[in-house]
């Protein structure tokens, strides 16, 4: 064979052997258009998972992260962050992609002066009020934010369920942080908006002792402190919107929202106020960890 053929020969059959190396490599049938993409979730790599530096956050912030994994996704924890003056640039700029907030207090960070107070018109002002890029997924009943508390016994024996039931009750003292005095939701606000009359006692660290010692009658509490269960109190309901409503909604990069609404909006519509008091006092009084917190919360809502 002449030098020439020979090397034909050899540029031919390397030709052939990359020809079947290419084809080896592509799983897809160029005729159905499939280009050999997965379909399983997270394949474009971690979704990244933020928390404040608070307990309770970085439980709710571990709730996603678990039901994530059980459902195939790929997750990066990014906890203790900070406030939200710290970590929402991450949210904004996607180096963040999921984040537990509350309605309120975010909405009042993009629009200070919003007057938005109900849970459905704060939430509505919220997605309007968010920069673009981000969304917020289905928000949860559960709570973080003032709220009017009274001992479960005051409570039955003046059947009490709502804020408005206050009304006609001589004698009320309300206690809380000495700015409460001032705040529109605080003396003020209470007879203006539900016609309620009481005095006031600043109580700040001693509130709820203060409650319980019935040294006052009504107690300015955060709905998800677990002094609400350990000490059997019970929260009013704010049918008028007196207080800024703050639910707690998950925050998400928007080009991630439609990818894992379904496993978020089902922790969303499975944590309630109660069920995030719980889970505060399995932190602060049982000393149980994030971790296990969350997983057997998991497990008994049916979510693992």
């Amino acid at each position: 064979m002449s030098t020439a053929r020979t090397r034909l020969a050899v540029a031919l059959s390397a030709t052939a052997i990359a020809a079947l190396a290419l084809a080896g490599c592509a799983s897809s049938d160029p005729l159905t258009g499939d280009d050999g993409a997965t379909d399983e979730p997270g394949t474009s790599g971690p979704i990244v998972i933020g928390s404040q530096a608070y307990y309770s956050n970085e439980i709710i912030a571990e709730i996603y992260a678990q039901a994530l994994e059980g459902a195939g996704f790929e997750v990066e924890r990014n906890f203790n962050i900070g406030q939200r003056d710290a970590y929402m640039p991450s949210i904004e700029d996607g180096s963040i992609d999921l984040f537990p907030e509350y309605t309120g207090n975010l909405l009042q960070f993009f629009e200070p002066d919003t007057t938005a107070t109900t849970s459905d018109d704060v939430y509505a002002a919220l997605q309007e009020a968010l920069p673009e890029g981000i969304t917020v997924l289905d928000q949860s009943t559960a709570t973080d934010q003032d709220s009017y508390n009274v001992t479960a016994a005051f409570a039955e024996e003046n059947d009490l369920v709502s804020i408005a039931d206050l009304a006609g009750i001589v004698g009320l003292v309300l206690g809380g942080a000495p700015e409460l005095e001032e705040r529109p939701y605080g003396p003020s606000g209470l007879e203006e908006v539900y016609g309620v009359t009481v005095a006031f006692q600043a109580t700040g660290d001693t509130t709820v002792d203060e409650l319980v010692a019935g040294n006052i009658q009504v107690a300015n509490v955060y709905s998800a402190d677990p002094l609400i269960e350990t000490q059997d109190l019970v929260t009013l309901e704010d049918p008028e919107g007196l207080f800024l409503a703050s639910n707690v909604v998950p925050v998400v990069s928007a080009d991630l929202a439609d990818e894992i609404a379904d496993v978020i909006n089902a922790v969303s519509a499975a944590l309630t106020p109660e069920g995030l008091v719980a889970l505060n006092v399995q932190s602060t009084v049982d000393q149980m960890s994030s971790d296990d917190i969350a997983a057997a919360w998991l497990a008994e809502n049916g979510l693992d």
